[in-house]
């Protein structure tokens, strides 16, 4: 069952990044992105949203550092297929 919902915040925490970049993807890259992006934003923010409230192991500083993180991931691979054209 943990899976199941890690993969679901991973396609949520991808499909929000997208929206924030404008960018539009499939499921399967928005949780790949999703993980990504949240171990990124892990890395860059660490605690600054673990003050915000959480349910069993859900938290939603965890989900905005993943939703940052997955902002951040795509707008470099944006940035990085612009240089290559």
């Amino acid at each position: 069952m943990e899976l199941i919902i890690f993969l679901a915040v991973g396609a949520l925490a991808g499909y929000l990044g997208g929206q924030l970049i404008g960018t539009a993807n499939s499921l399967l890259v928005n949780i790949i992105v999703g993980i990504i992006g949240s171990m990124l934003g892990g890395k860059l923010f660490g605690d600054l949203f673990s003050d915000l409230p959480s349910i069993g192991s859900f938290s939603l500083g965890g989900l905005i550092t993943a939703v940052l993180g997955s902002a951040i991931l795509l707008w470099a691979i944006n940035f990085i297929q612009a240089k290559k054209k």
